[in-house]
């Protein structure tokens, strides 16, 4: 297909220059992918020992892989614009700018921390192997792309709009729509109380929820036979990411309902989809997700909370922790051993466990059931709990899938979605937290300007706003990746593993900007930081997380 007639001589130069560049940075990757896979690696398979021992190598590896997969998807997003409307001067600069700064920094050090930078000498790669790969093109984009003048002119372009949302475009029309919707619902109905729900750390209101379910918000990817709307995970994102934008416990009530419909959907029997989907869609069912132990942490497999069998029922005996809005819950998700005598995930199964509505007078009206809130810094509105089971029962036929055994697969099979999810929570985090500076910069004065004029503050922008653009592209790819039936355990993870990072980075920024006000907490910037700081640490933190996709990159099996 032609270029349209508004593609310019210069974008058409700027995609051909950043494909060669990801060119360039694919084959630093695999040259690393080689080096670091001699130290770990015999016949083609990972050794856990050496794994281990060599993290920071493994991890590097993770971290490198993500950004050339991030900067391939920011060439994919140039190019859809430039085959459609063509590249205006903003969406120019944000592929110019990342484009840039990511080669930079796959060249001298990847940021994995605040505090661990990752260079190409740390994955095995010697200097004369490294300048191979610093093609002309890559050291044209490392010097002028992200440049002083084009970080100050895309600031103020942005400021001229008073927009702070940048590369949002490129989707189709119904997924443009559905975020005009959520957009405005989360203008209106949610940002205006946000910080006042989180200061008195009190529940999301009802009311609030059940205009949520009159949008379809826990409808979403569940099928029309089912009471659904049928759409894929691509409007999940679109949908977490404005919702997360106003409040990330509002987001996030999406999250519950989205991991207990795809695990029935996947793994349940008919009568247990027929049962709980459709009130799951509607939104008459809230649910949880009940996996984590206070000693297992990210090991899933070696839980210990127990199921035991008593003729039509099971009773459960254990502790769960870090459990998410179970108050309000009409359905657990409950992660159980099944089997005491199976070691590892073999014994585990998933539980449809209903229970009672309770409140913060009565949390758990319900025998064998009982908790004690965990008070948190950020990420409210729904309530952390720690749960306590002795003897609590459920009927066998909530058995998931109506098999023992078989929890931790159905569990693992719901990770890509989870994960995806997870990265558009953070993207909508970050955005919130660049609007909040954006108009903080432009209505404060010192010195006798606005404060955007400084360089340092225009530069803070202008760079949130290119990381939050590629991160909205990689998760994006990710959920494209899911909707097409594709395995994208790996797509996911490196979504989340980036957006939670660049979430952080905004909202840091954002406090920064404000400067002392930053801290206050009458000041929502200091709320995006607490909301922004668990999203490298839930549905598996970021070394987790890096730990899985060097795993992926390093099998030769897979």
């Amino acid at each position: 297909m032609p270029p349209p007639a508004s593609a310019t001589p210069a974008g058409l130069e700027l995609i051909a220059a950043a494909r060669q560049g990801v060119a360039a940075a694919a084959a630093l990757l695999e040259d690393a992918r080689r080096a670091v896979a001699e130290r770990v690696t015999v016949d083609g398979r990972p050794l856990a020992a050496t794994f281990d021992r060599e993290q920071r190598a493994t991890h590097g590896l993770a971290w490198l892989a993500t950004y050339v997969e991030a900067l391939r998807q920011l060439v994919a997003y140039a190019q859809r614009l430039m085959q459609t409307r063509g590249l205006g001067e903003t969406e120019e600069l944000l592929v110019r700018i990342g484009s840039g700064e990511y080669l930079a920094q796959i060249f001298g050090g990847i940021p994995m921390s605040q505090g661990e930078i990752v260079r190409p000498s740390d994955l095995g790669l010697a200097p004369a192997a490294i300048a191979e790969r610093l093609t002309p093109v890559v050291e044209h984009l490392i010097a002028f792309g992200n440049s002083a003048p084009h970080r100050a002119r895309l600031a103020a372009l942005m400021r001229q709009g008073q927009d702070a949302s940048v590369g949002c475009c490129g989707l189709d029309e119904t997924l443009d729509a559905i975020r005009d919707e959520m957009r405005r619902f989360a203008d209106d109905k949610v940002a205006p109380h946000a910080q006042q729900w989180h200061l008195r750390n009190a529940y999301i209101p009802l009311d609030v929820i059940a205009q949520m379910s009159e949008l379809g918000v826990f409808s979403l990817t569940i099928p029309a036979d089912f009471g659904g709307m049928g759409l894929g995970k691509e409007s999940m994102c679109v949908v977490s990411e404005e919702l997360s934008r106003g409040y990330i416990g509002v987001g996030s009530l999406g999250t519950r309902s989205e991991i207990a419909a795809e695990l029935i959907l996947g793994s349940g029997t008919l009568e247990q989809k027929r049962k709980w989907l459709p009130k799951i869609a509607s939104g008459a069912v809230l649910p949880t997700a009940v996996f984590t132990e206070p000693d297992t942490g990210s090991d899933l497999a070696a839980l210990k909370t127990r199921a035991v069998r008593e003729h039509d029922a099971y009773k459960i005996y254990g502790n769960k922790t870090w459990i998410t809005h179970p108050v309000r819950a009409d359905l657990m998700t409950l992660l159980v051993r099944t089997n005491p005598a199976e070691r590892g995930h073999r014994g585990l199964s998933m539980l449809l466990a209903e229970k009672p509505r309770g409140s913060d007078d009565e949390p758990f009206p319900v025998a064998g059931m009982s908790g004690t809130e965990i008070a948190v810094l950020g990420y409210r509105g729904m309530k952390e709990y720690e749960i306590a089971f002795d003897g609590f029962a459920v009927p066998a036929d909530n058995l998931l899938g109506g098999v023992e055994g078989r929890g931790f697969k159905q569990l693992m099979a719901t990770f890509e979605s989870a994960r995806i999810q997870t990265a558009a929570r953070a993207i909508g985090v970050a955005q919130a937290a660049l609007e909040q500076g954006l108009a903080y910069a432009t209505a404060r004065r010192q010195f006798g300007r606005p404060i955007a004029d400084f360089p340092r503050v225009a530069d803070k922008l202008a760079m949130t706003a290119v990381e939050i653009m590629i991160a909205r592209q990689l998760t994006y790819h990710a959920a494209r990746q899911k909707d097409s039936g594709r395995r994208c355990d790996l797509e996911a993870g490196m979504a989340k593993l980036l957006a939670a990072r660049v979430a952080w980075a905004a909202a840091d920024n954002c406090v920064q900007i404000h400067g002392g006000n930053g801290f206050a907490l009458e000041f929502a910037a200091s709320r995006l930081l607490c909301d922004a700081r668990i999203l490298n640490i839930f549905e598996g933190a970021a070394e987790i997380q890096a730990q899985v996709i060097a795993r992926r990159l390093l099998d030769g099996s897979n």
